[in-house]
């Protein structure tokens, strides 16, 4: 064989083999020509293995879900390219401390790129807005330098094999007239930072000589609207701020202060057990935190505020000092331009499939507060999924037939087994048995009626940092078996007939919600219907948080924020 012959013969072997490139050894009996042609041969591989183009993923947004995403990704055959106005990710659920100097903000927040290098991937990142998603050419388009003090804008696009759209949502004013001119949020750091600068900016001026008793009463009314975690957490902690700290520096003003807590429907805290309900509620009046329930902002003045009771029908105006408005989640003005390119108008969010990819487009994924999941309903596929159970195709179900299925059916519609837990069904047999007791079989009249009321018990999952957290990781976790089905990550559906899924389906898994309510006391729902309210969940909450944080570094940063705050009271500086 000719040198020229082997150098060839043994390239091809190490294209074909290149998990042999590191057992195999090349000998040959010319000195110094096989040795040669060994090392040939593989550097020949390695430039080829060079050539072969990384898929390039773009994801928009340094939040729970875009964070969660990246942190989890540990197949390096992709170049990450992170674009987002902050270059950090904030721990929201302490937001409400930050405004009132228990926890500093610092201490809450990791910067992007550190998170980024710990991965070990190559992740490329970009202080930019995006502006315009195009995916008809895969591009976004995006701007950078929005700061008055640098010189010009800069406007740039990148290119995409993938996009992962995490940006979020911001405050819903439900157009509100006067919200967005004179209500504080508290979505971002800088909101809190705001709303806590502004709170020691009214207890100064009301502290003026000059300040009438009528005006410092105004000046110290404080109204928070929306009762939901975040509006209750910091009524909670405002409340806190001022009868442990500031009423040591401003003796003569507590008397003045007034907190009232605004919420449209009948209850606060309306997402957690009745019992953590009304708890909340009796403990924020024997505070003295008003509570108006049934109250419907229609106006927000630069100095009052007017809401509608909805039992006398009557508008009621009172006076503030300062309004935070937390009243859920609305749509970004980039995402609700895209939304319109894709035809998905009239929708609360961008809608995605169980795999979070967003409907009409195959490289497109959309996660946390800025998407929702169409789920796909029982009844749509009730003939195929009868279908599919009948084997001997005779019209008839039996439970042995119906039993083949059911783990299939269970997990491509999760509403089943949530409906059959909530009615005490061990299994779909029961469900079946229920729907006709004097037979163990059923035609598919009496299969659908027994599935009929499933679907009710279909709902939007929540907008919460836990839901963004398990789509991030269960995305990269997608991305990180890709190679599984390079075309479709879920691959094909079961009741289509042909074949299983290659990746389950999202599922979120809920590990329990907590509402601080104020002096040293917590309300905890955890799953199994296990509720707590004391200052034992108070601990259990500092716990969980501390261990949720994202680094070591924020971990240390604030549990010696919370050591200060029990040591020296928390900080009323205007810094």
């Amino acid at each position: 064989m000719s040198w020229s012959s082997f150098y060839h013969t043994a390239s091809r072997v190490f294209h074909e083999y290149p998990s042999w490139s590191k057992s195999v050894v090349v000998c040959t009996i010319i000195s110094g020509g096989g040795l040669v042609a060994y090392n040939d041969a593989r550097s020949a591989y390695s430039d080829c293995g060079d050539q072969i183009p990384k898929k390039k993923v773009v994801v928009l947004g340094t939040g729970w879900a875009g964070t969660s995403f990246v942190k989890t990704m540990k197949d390096p055959s992709y170049d990450i390219h992170v674009v987002s106005p902050r270059n950090y990710f904030a721990f929201t659920p302490l937001l409400p401390s930050v405004t009132c100097g228990t926890v500093e903000a610092r201490s809450v927040v990791e910067p992007i790129r550190n998170i980024s290098r710990k991965s070990g991937l190559n992740v490329q990142f970009s202080e930019a807005e995006c502006y315009k998603i195009d995916p008809k050419n895969n591009k976004v388009y995006c701007r950078a330098g929005q700061d008055k003090k640098l010189d010009g804008i800069e406007e740039f696009s990148i290119d995409y094999d993938y996009l992962i759209i995490a940006m979020g949502g911001r405050s819903n004013t439900f157009n509100t007239p006067g919200v967005q001119e004179n209500a504080y949020f508290l979505k971002e750091i800088e909101d809190a930072l705001r709303i806590r600068q502004k709170v020691i900016n009214l207890f100064e001026r009301a502290s003026l000589p000059s300040i009438s008793v009528e005006e410092k009463k105004k000046l110290l009314s404080f109204v928070v609207v929306g009762g939901g975690p975040t509006g209750v957490e910091f009524a909670a902690e405002l409340h806190d701020f001022v009868h442990e700290d500031l009423c040591k520096l401003y003796p003569s003003l507590i008397n003045h202060v007034k907190i009232t807590l605004l919420e449209a429907g009948d209850h606060i805290l309306n997402m957690f057990d009745k019992r953590i309900t009304e708890f909340a509620e009796k403990k924020f009046n024997r505070n003295g935190i008003d509570v108006k329930l049934g109250s419907m902002v229609v106006k927000v003045g630069e100095k009052d505020i007017s809401a509608k009771e909805r039992g006398s029908g009557q508008v009621v105006t009172m006076p503030h000092g300062m309004v935070v408005w937390s009243t859920g989640i609305g749509v970004r003005p980039e995402i609700l331009d895209f939304m319109k390119q894709l035809g998905q108008i009239n929708r609360r969010a961008l809608v995605t499939d169980e795999w979070l990819r967003v409907e009409g487009c195959d490289n497109i994924y959309a996660l946390g507060d800025c998407a929702t999941i169409n789920q796909r309903r029982v009844m749509e596929d009730i003939a195929v999924i009868f279908n599919k159970a009948d084997k001997n195709n005779s019209g008839m179900l039996d439970l042995k037939e119906f039993k083949n299925v059911v783990g299939d059916i269970i997990e491509r519609y999760p509403q089943v087994d949530i409906y059959l837990k909530k009615n005490q069904m061990k299994d779909m047999a029961t469900l079946l048995k229920k729907s006709q007791e004097s037979s163990l079989t059923v035609d598919i009249e009496y299969f659908k009626d027994a599935l009929s009321k499933v679907d009710s018990q279909m709902k939007n999952l929540p907008a919460t940092a836990q839901v963004a957290a398990q789509q991030g990781a269960y995305l990269a976790d997608c991305f990180n078996r890709m190679e599984l089905c390079e075309k479709y990550p879920e691959g094909p559906l079961r009741f289509r007939g042909i074949g299983r899924h290659r990746f389950r389906a999202f599922r979120y898994k809920h590990f329990g919600q907590f509402a601080p309510l104020g002096g040293e006391q917590t309300a905890a729902q955890l799953p199994g219907d296990w509720v707590s309210i004391g200052q034992s969940s108070q601990w259990l909450w500092y716990s969980v948080y501390a261990s949720k944080l994202v680094s070591w570094r924020t971990r240390a940063l604030v549990i010696s924020d919370w050591g200060r705050r029990f040591i020296f009271g928390r900080d009323s500086s205007q810094i």
